[in-house]
Formats: C-alpha cells, structure tokens, sequence
C-alpha cells in the first residue's frame, strides 16, 4: 500500500486561505485529471467540503508523490505554493487510513460529531468513480470509510458531541439559546438550494418558523425544495420560491438568512445588508406603531432624533438656530450650538435658556440627570454657567471645544441574523461591523467550536477507528500478497499438468481410472506442500512490515512477474464489474 493524502482544512489553515484555495466542480475534476496522469500516482480522490481540501492518491514513491500533489493542489487552487505549503499537512499509509476513518466519523469536523461530512464522502468517490480516478485501494478506502462512519454513529453516542454544522451555526444565532423559542414565528430566507441549504431549510422548518422562502440561481431547484418544505410531514411551514434577483427584497422582510451557494463572488454585500437592516427597522415601527413619517431610522437600528432645524425657533428664542447642525451628545441648544456666539447673544441665549428651564416643563421624560438630551429645548443650569463663565474669560466661545464625554449607547439588539456557510464565504465579512445585524460564518463557527468539551464517546469512537485502521491494513497487506499465492498455485498446477503429460507418454496404455487417480494424488502432495506457506505467508503479509513476503515468495519460486502483475489486473477487472454504487 501506497497510500498518500496531501490536504489543508480548518485546523491547518485560517478561513482565509480556505477560501482562497476552495475549488469549484470543475476545477476539482481538472485536478483528478491530472493527479492520475501525473508520473508518481495511479489512482486519485478528492475530498472537499467548506472546510477542508484533501487529495489522496495511490503514489509509487513518497516524496515524490508529496511534491506533485502539494504542487498540483496549489497550481489549481490559485494559492501559490510557497504561501500554501506552511498550512498542508501529509499523511502516509496506515496514517492516511486513521485520517480519513476520522474525518469520516466526524472527529475532525470543525463541529465534533456531525454526519453530515458522510455525505460528502460518498460524493467524493462517485466522483472519482464516474472519471474513472479510483481503483481497487481508493474505492476499497472510501467504502470502508463509510462503514466506519455509519458504524460510529450507531454503536456510540458520538450524535450526543455535536451537531450538524447548520444547527451549530443557528445555535450561535441563538447565542445558545433553545433555537426553537428563537426560530418560533421568524420569517426565513435561505440563498441556495444544495445539500447544505436544503438541511438548513428542513432544519428552520422543523425548529419552526412561520415562513421559509427559498432563492436559487436555477429556479426549478428553488420551486423543488419550497414543495418538499410544503409536503413535509413533520414541519408545518409555508415555503415559497423566489429568483436569486428577489434577494435584496426578501431580506428586507426576512429574520433570518442562511446563504450556502457556489458562487464565487459575494451573495450579499455589506451595503446591501445594512439597506436591508435599515428596511427591517423601518418594517418593525411601522408594524408596532403605525405610520410614523417623521421617524428616521438610524444605522444603528435605533430611531433617528428630530431633525435639528424642528427646534430652531422653539419657544420664542430670540436666537436663530435653524441652520446650526446637530452633534452626537449635544442639543441644538447646547455647548454645539453656541460655539462661537459672542458674549451679548449668548445672555440673550442664556436668559431664553432660564425662562425654558423656570419650571423644568419642557425637559423630556425619562431624560437621565446630568445628561443633555437631544430632544430637550433646555440644557442644565451648570452647563450655561460654564459658558458663561467662559465667554468672561475670552469674550466668546471657542469655534472648536472638546465635547463632553457622553455614555455610550448600549448594542441594539438584531433586527437581522445571517448564517454564511459557504466557502468561500457569500456575505461580506464588514457585516460584523453593522449594528443590529448578527452574523454567524464559517470562520466564527471555528472559533465557537474550538473550545468545545470532548464526550467519553469521543474516546469510544476513537478507539473504532484505531481497531478498523488496524483490521483495514491486514486486510489490505493480505490481498497484496494474494496475487503471488495465486501466481504460485497456478505454477504448481502447471507442473502437475505437465508431469501427467509425460506420463502418459511413458504408459500409453494407463486406462483412464489409473490416470485419473495418480493425478490426483500427485494433486493433493502438490496442495499439502503448499498450504502450510501459503496460509502462514498471509498471515505474516497481514502484519505491519509484511509487504516484504511477497517478494520473498517470488524470489523462492523464481516466480515470473508478469504472471503475479496479469492476476492483479485480473482481479481489479472482477472489481470494476462488480462494484455497486458507494
């Protein structure tokens, strides 16, 4: 066995260079291509999911076969390979069999535990089988891979140690809480209509929310989806399909958006995020307090303040402030709007002020003490005092004046939730910056699930797959010797043939009685010659450093090469017919 894996994923490499390095469908079967028609390989498969790129390759020689690979992986990931080689990893033989039964059961998923990269698995040999890049050892490798997968999550409780990545990421929507009470009455929208968003749609559909609205590049993909959401017997959801050109409007009357397409550009931009955001906000007043044309909201999800010139002429103020623009922790008739004024405007200002603030009627409820509020026509007695106090000192205010320190305002709460599960990633990562919206993507899932506590079932299944990687490579050492035992009994059978020919030759009046029973004595001592090496040097070719026994048993018996190289291919011929599907 030669059995080489080159690759990069999520505990190698940041999202960074994952996603640079992420190929499309075509690209992925461009690079199977010209791995099996590279010199040190024979047989290609490609594993890559969002977070993880993997080529393994059956390769004559070691160092040779890690050069081509990590060469050919950075020619067709667009990464050059000085940048890519720091985060590749290499493992050989037996250790590429345990990489691969891990990754299977989900040890090495970025959420410890999901299935769904079984899935992904059996993708991945199809395709390797449809382009004709798996042999005999890939095919037996990856099959084997799904036996142990299947087998982990039935004999253990491994389900227990995670999640799919989609319910880990609502999850993190949900800032850990339960995702039902928080998906309840949502309305969501899903970009994309793969295998990764179709378990996000059934997922939202089953957790509840009132309304899934599907958009797809191919709209027939989004309309097949939407109606498997209708007909679903354990969800009750409405579900529709809309064109990929609908997105901007659907987010705007959307709670929660979950993108996972293949595109290689940005799905959403930050711009269009913060106009839907702003839109949301807009629908939430208007659905909570009726028509409201005065209000603005801000961009921080919060309502605007009144325009600065509604109050420039309030009260009579001799004043006129009209023009004077607001200015975040200032009032219009604050510090902000006086710099600048000279000594006798001010005391015109300063007696408005005290005439406003006689009775404290027109201070805004709920105004904090010591606080200026915006909407509040009277700021505090000391802050005039202070700028009184000022304008004695260099008879007017200064133009520019450091403002006061003000409370910063508190985080609103999201309007918005967005899940990015693609690779490379849909939504502009600048989201994170945008007040009320959250977002969740593949990078931040990383740093959620890294500290994540390992379940004694995470033992148990790691235990699986040491005593499979085991039970796969006697396996395999065994078959590889098998086509020399068989390359041996046929040389002995043809011995047998020819000596009973020449007998013949000696006694051409042996009736056939007597010829068929020498024959078949001289048979059984050729068998009982053979059978005690022949079943001892299998046993001894199961076990590691075993390879070797084959090339003794054709060195013993002087056996011809071609001879053992014309059984192989006869045996891996009866393989490819007999093959089902993954």
């Amino acid at each position: 066995m030669s059995l080489l894996v080159v690759g990069l994923s999520h505990r190698s490499a940041p999202v960074s260079v994952l996603e640079r390095a992420s190929l499309n469908a075509d690209a992925q079967v461009k690079l199977l291509q010209d791995t099996v028609a590279a010199e040190p390989a024979t047989e290609a498969a490609l594993l890559a999911t969002c977070n993880r790129i993997e080529l393994y390759a059956d390769v004559d020689k070691f160092h040779a076969g890690v050069a081509e690979l990590s060469t050919l992986l950075a020619q067709h990931s667009g990464v050059g390979l000085e940048e890519l080689t720091p985060y590749l990893y290499v493992h050989y033989e037996d250790r590429a069999v345990h990489h691969l039964f891990s990754v299977a059961c989900g040890l090495d998923s970025m959420v410890v535990g999901e299935g769904q990269i079984l899935g992904q698995i059996k993708d991945s040999l199809a395709r390797a089988q449809d382009l004709h890049s798996a042999g005999r050892l890939l095919n037996d490798l990856f099959q084997q891979a799904l036996r142990v997968g299947k087998r982990a999550h039935s004999e253990t409780g491994i389900d227990r140690a995670g999640q799919s990545l989609v319910t880990f990421g609502l999850e993190q929507l949900a800032q850990g809480g339960d995702i039902q009470e928080w998906a309840r009455g949502k309305k969501a929208l899903v970009i994309g209509a793969g295998s990764m968003s179709s378990l996000a749609a059934a997922t939202l559909a089953r957790a509840g929310v009132a309304e899934v609205v599907v958009a797809n590049r191919t709209f027939d993909r989004a309309e097949r989806l939407a109606q498997i959401l209708m007909e679903g017997d354990d969800t009750d959801v409405a579900a529709r399909a809309v064109p990929m050109e609908s997105v901007p409007a659907e987010l705007t009357r959307a709670d929660v958006a979950v993108s996972c397409t293949g595109a290689t550009g940005l799905v959403l931009t930050a711009e269009a995020v913060a106009a839907a955001a702003e839109g949301r906000t807009a629908v939430l007043w208007a659905e909570a307090d009726g028509d409201e044309p005065d209000r603005t909201p801000g961009t921080d999800g919060q309502r605007g303040n009144l325009p600065a010139t509604s109050l420039g002429n309030e009260d009579g103020c001799p004043l006129d402030l009209a023009s004077v623009q607001n200015t975040a922790g200032f009032s219009v008739l604050g510090e902000a709007a006086v710099a600048g004024m000279a000594a006798a405007d001010l005391e015109q200002h300063a007696a408005w002020v005290d005439n406003g603030t006689a009775g404290g009627a027109q201070r805004t409820a709920g105004a904090r003490p010591g606080t200026i509020d915006p909407l509040d026509p009277a700021p505090d007695a000391d802050a005039i005092a202070a700028l009184a106090a000022t304008v004695a000192t260099v008879g007017r205010i200064p133009e520019r004046r450091r403002p006061e320190p003000v409370e910063e305002a508190p985080r609103p709460q999201p309007v918005l939730f967005l899940l990015d599960l693609a690779m490379p990633r849909d939504i502009d990562a600048a989201v994170h910056r945008l007040a009320g919206v959250r977002l969740v993507d593949i990078e931040s899932l990383a740093e959620a699930s890294a500290g994540a506590p390992m379940a004694a079932d995470v033992d148990q299944v790691r235990r699986i797959v040491s005593d499979e990687v085991t039970a796969f490579g006697a396996a395999l050492r065994a078959a590889h010797i098998t086509p020399t035992v068989v390359a041996l009994r046929t040389m002995a059978a043809d011995v047998v043939a020819g000596e009973i020919a020449r007998l013949d030759g000696r006694l051409p009046g042996l009736d056939d009685k007597h010829r068929a029973e020498i024959t078949q004595t001289v048979r059984r001592v050729v068998d009982k010659l053979l059978h005690a090496p022949t079943v001892r040097v299998k046993q001894l070719a199961a076990e590691p450093g075993g390879a070797g026994y084959a090339d003794a048993l054709r060195t013993l018996f002087d056996l011809d090469p071609e001879t053992v190289a014309a059984v192989s291919r006869a045996e891996d011929s009866t393989t490819e017919k007999n093959r089902g599907p993954a």
